[in-house]
């Protein structure tokens, strides 16, 4: 039996945390199909900057082994503590990693200085080496680091690692387009390479929703507008809550009325309900954190859903994008990324807008509110493209496959 050794500190997240499960997925994707696989992850929960809960993880089972690497905690995100926890976990991962013997590693970038060590250790010892890109570093923190001393120096060290990593891998899955074609920006390689979106297991999605949607109490007068994922500086829900309250001032009693739902928490969660008070907004609704088959149900009761970034945002074809589209629910989108606004555009399941602008936000959500037709058609559409393009089921083959064929070599 060929042995896979998965390395994810930052998004190996079993059912039972917070935060994405696509980790989770291709380890039990791998096991299902007789490998051996090992999940080598941390100690340290990542979304809710603590140390994991073992004992609710050690009562579930799971058809592959876990490893836990003991590392320093961080507060924030954008934190020298978090650097510095990293770069202790790349000793202790590799230190790891020669205590045992593998066919193949397959590794999640971020973190960069993992990736690049795990990379370099696998290609001293001929071991198969597949990185999987769920961000890029240090791009995704431009907007947030705003020291130029600070940018010049870590910044320099975060691309070298990822070029090192790029060089040592042996195939490349992206979580979008830009991703999987940003590893050869600088370095053209013949090597296997796909785009894989993070994506949903629709059978799991659509168990959740139909559990939980009976807990969720909607009036049929009401119209509502969905968002769900992180509270932190790249997504614009500034521009919601002030949409909300010319909604709220604009619409008075007429037709039906128009509530948000803001459903996850983050760094930005204080200043945005102090926001919503200060604004009067009474029909905007904080949910915080709510767990994956509830959130589920929340998505699928609701009317039109929100994919709301600031200008200038890094991200590409984020998580929440595969639920949104399960829903099976028209989506306004105000990130710019040129990839996506294409998808969105193509496929036909929502439209995009400009981000922080409160009257086109309001002008979109008010006119999903009354065209029940172009609702309903472009929901379609996005269940459509949610079967055909994000259902893990079908799209993660792609990842057994290249990962089988880099073996085989």
């Amino acid at each position: 039996m060929k042995k896979i050794g998965i390395v994810s500190l930052g998004y190996a997240w079993m059912p039972c945390e917070p935060g994405p499960s696509r980790f989770y997925y291709i380890a039990k994707l791998f096991a299902e199909h007789g490998y051996e696989v090992e999940v080598i992850t941390s100690d340290f929960q990542h979304f809710q900057k603590k140390r994991r809960d073992m004992d609710t993880i050690y009562r579930q089972n799971y058809p592959f082994k876990l490893s836990f690497i003991k590392v320093p905690p961080y507060k924030k995100n954008i934190d020298p503590r978090r650097v510095y926890s990293n770069r202790v976990a790349v000793s202790r991962v590799v230190s790891h990693l020669k205590n045992h013997t593998y066919d193949a590693v397959y590794c999640s970038i971020p973190a960069n200085d993992i990736a690049a060590k795990v990379g370099q250790y696998c290609k001293k010892r001929g071991i198969p080496f597949i990185i999987d890109i769920e961000d890029l570093w240090p791009e995704a923190m431009q907007m947030v680091v705003k020291l130029p001393v600070i940018k010049q120096l870590i910044f320099a060290y975060f691309r070298r690692d990822a070029e090192t990593a790029y060089k040592c891998a042996d195939a490349v899955i992206g979580t979008s387009d830009d991703y999987t074609n940003r590893a050869f920006l600088h370095q053209q390689r013949d090597i296997c390479k796909a785009t894989v979106y993070v994506g949903c297991d629709m059978d799991i999605f659509e168990q959740g929703a139909k559990d939980y949607v009976q807990e969720i109490d909607k009036p049929k007068d009401e119209f509502w507008v969905t968002y769900a994922g992180s509270l932190g500086t790249s997504y614009d829900i500034r521009t919601m809550i002030l949409s909300a309250a010319e909604i709220q001032k604009e619409r008075n009693s007429q037709g039906r009325k128009i509530c948000f739902k803001i459903l996850g928490t983050g760094p930005m969660k204080a200043e945005l309900e102090e926001l919503c008070k200060s604004s009067g907004c009474k029909n905007v609704e904080f949910l915080g954190y709510v767990a994956y088959p509830k959130m589920a149900a929340y998505l699928v009761q609701s009317d039109v859903l929100i994919n709301s970034f600031v200008k200038g945002a890094p991200q590409s074809i984020v998580n929440k994008v595969g639920d949104y589209l399960a829903a099976g629910k028209p989506m306004i989108n105000t990130l710019e990324n040129p990839e996506f606004v294409q998808l969105v555009d193509r496929q036909n399941f929502g439209c995009n807008i400009e981000p922080e602008n409160v009257a086109a936000l309001t002008n979109a959500i008010c006119r999903y509110e009354q065209d029940i037709r172009l609702t309903s058609e472009q929901g379609q559409c996005a269940r459509k493209t949610a079967q055909e393009m994000f259902d893990r089921k079908v799209s993660y083959r792609r990842i057994l496959e290249i990962t089988e064929q880099v073996m085989e070599h």
